[in-house]
C-alpha cells in the first residue's frame, strides 16, 4: 500500500465565501496571498478593511458595492450569469482557469443550513481537481482520498468524517480502526486523538474530510 504524504503548504489563494468570515487579524496573518471573494463575500471585506485581488459571482448580493470596487485598478470584477452554478462554484472555476491550484476556504458557514450544506458538497466534489482547504478558528478540514501519512502531535485531536462513507485502517490514533466503515448517518470518527508524531489512514474505498488543528497561513496538501 502507497500512502502519500499530507504536507503543510503556504496557499496559492484564499477564497472568501459569503459566510462568517474570520476577524481581521486573521487576515492579516494571510497578508501575503491573494484573496477571490464570493459576491457578498466582497462586502465584508470591504467592512473589514481588506482588498481582494477578484469579486466572482453573479453579483447579485454585490450591486450596491459595484461602484465602490470598480474604483480599485487592482480589482478584477468577473460576472458569470449562471444560474445552474452557485458562486462557490463560479469562484472555484475562475481561480482553476487562472491556474492556481491551492486553495484555503474561509466563511464556509453562515446563513441557511442547506447553504452550507452545499458548499461541503461543492468541497468534494473540486477537492478531486484542486487542492483544497476549509480554515475556520484554528481547525481546517481538508478532502481525503487515499491513503495518507500525517505529520502531527501526540494529543492532537483528528476528526475523520466520511463523505458520504469510507473504509479505513489507521495508525498512530487512540481509537484506530481495522478497515471499518464509516458512513454519515451511521458512524462517524469525531474527536480521536493522536498518539504518536505520525499517523497513518489507510483508504480502503470511499472519501473523507480529515480535520486537524492548523497555523495559518499554512494549509495541509497532498
Amino acid at each position: 500500500m502507497t500512502f502519500k504524504t499530507l504536507e503543510f503548504v503556504l496557499p496559492d489563494i484564499i477564497i472568501c465565501l459569503n459566510g462568517t468570515l474570520p476577524d481581521t487579524h486573521t487576515f492579516h496573518r494571510l497578508r501575503s496571498i491573494p484573496i477571490a471573494a464570493a459576491d457578498g463575500a466582497a462586502i465584508q471585506l470591504r467592512q473589514k478593511g481588506i482588498l481582494p485581488q477578484s469579486i466572482i459571482g453573479d453579483l447579485d448580493s454585490f450591486a450596491s458595492d459595484r461602484m465602490f470596487w470598480q474604483e480599485y485598478q487592482d480589482v478584477t470584477i468577473h460576472e458569470v450569469n449562471d444560474q445552474n452554478s452557485t458562486d462557490f462554484e463560479k469562484t472555484l472555476e475562475y481561480v482553476r482557469r487562472q491556474n492556481y491550484r491551492t486553495a484555503m476556504i474561509l466563511g464556509m458557514h453562515g446563513g441557511e443550513f442547506d447553504h452550507t450544506l452545499n458548499n461541503w458538497s461543492i468541497l468534494m466534489r473540486y477537492g478531486k481537481i484542486l487542492h483544497l482547504a476549509f480554515y475556520e478558528k484554528g481547525t481546517i478540514a481538508v478532502p481525503i482520498y487515499e491513503s495518507v501519512t500525517i505529520t502531527t502531535r501526540p494529543g492532537e485531536m483528528i476528526s475523520l468524517i466520511p463523505q458520504p462513507s469510507t473504509i479505513i485502517t489507521t495508525s498512530g490514533l487512540e481509537w484506530n480502526l481495522q478497515k471499518e466503515e464509516l458512513a454519515l448517518g451511521k458512524r462517524e470518527g469525531a474527536r480521536n486523538r493522536a498518539t504518536e508524531v505520525r499517523v497513518k489512514i489507510q483508504v480502503h474505498s470511499g472519501s473523507l474530510l480529515l480535520f486537524l488543528n492548523n497555523e495559518l497561513p499554512y494549509m495541509p496538501q497532498i
